[in-house]
């Protein structure tokens, strides 16, 4: 199964490309007549504080929920708050402080729990963790120990899936990790990760049951800066990336492996229209 869609879905700029030009309708019903699939982000955004986490609210999934057909699938972003080893710093001269809620199994059971009403349209839900550097994370031994003991504890009820920032991370340790837990690998283009072609080509005998490929571009303050934030046109040119992606997505569906592509408007400057690029390239 092949599923291709964006990464968040509320943009003005679309009308004309996927919106109606009215003044007022339901996004996700109107992009879930184009898309069977969107990534969710906003629900990352969880840790305010140390006492301060917010979850998804039961209003807002049911909504959602509602807005889609039986067939459509979201991925959605784990919260940060279990994600992340530190507490952001405001100031790069702020010391780190511990997040006591990394890797915290019940907090994870109760964020499952708050997407109840949507459980049946879940597709992948993501592990995204920044870069890990050796103030973070001492080894990549002792990350792969911590995830490990986390996922013995948890709700296995939906596919997981996992995004690295580290580079040297993606190495066949992390692979091995990734096909023993049956954990869905989440390919990354872009945020200086190396090309995924390249290390899809390393590291694809260890892909089974299903992969989600990311596409985001290099530069996102500089296309925000070109584009002024409106999202209706390609201003970065990435057809090399997309052909290696379409390879990709050709030998996955081969192997039988279930594949999720989340667009973001960073990578070229108009996800729809990546998509619709992308689209022909599978034909």
């Amino acid at each position: 199964m092949i599923r291709i869609g964006t990464c968040s879905w509320k943009y003005d700029s679309w009308k004309g490309i996927v919106y109606p030009n009215i003044s007022k309708f339901n996004f996700l019903e109107e992009y879930a007549k184009h898309f069977n699939t969107v990534e969710i982000d906003q629900w990352f955004w969880s840790l305010h504080g140390v006492d301060k986490i917010t979850l998804p609210i039961k209003k807002t999934v049911k909504e959602y929920n509602d807005s889609v057909p039986g067939d459509f699938r979201f991925t959605i972003k784990i919260p940060n708050s279990i994600t992340l080893t530190h507490f952001y710093k405001k100031k790069k001269t702020d010391p780190l402080v511990v997040n006591p809620n990394f890797f915290d199994a019940e907090l994870f059971n109760t964020f499952i729990e708050s997407l109840k009403s949507m459980h049946f349209k879940i597709g992948v839900l993501m592990f995204q963790f920044e870069y890990l550097n050796k103030y973070k994370m001492s080894s990549q031994i002792q990350f792969i120990e911590m995830f490990e003991s986390f996922l013995e504890k948890i709700n296995r009820k939906f596919t997981l899936g996992v995004e690295i920032r580290n580079p040297n991370y993606l190495n066949k340790n992390f692979f091995e990790f990734i096909k023993r837990n049956k954990l869905a690998m989440v390919f990354l283009q872009g945020y200086y990760m190396p090309p995924v072609k390249e290390v899809f080509n390393k590291h694809k005998e260890f892909i089974e049951g299903t992969s989600v490929i990311r596409l985001h571009g290099p530069d996102r303050k500089g296309i925000e800066e070109r584009t002024g934030s409106i999202w209706n046109s390609i201003v970065d040119n990435r057809d090399d990336e997309l052909d290696k992606t379409a390879e990709i997505i050709k030998y996955l569906s081969s192997k039988k492996v279930d594949v999720y592509v989340n667009v973001n408007n960073h990578f070229e400057g108009s996800a729809p229209l990546t998509i619709k690029k992308l689209t022909e390239k599978l034909i």
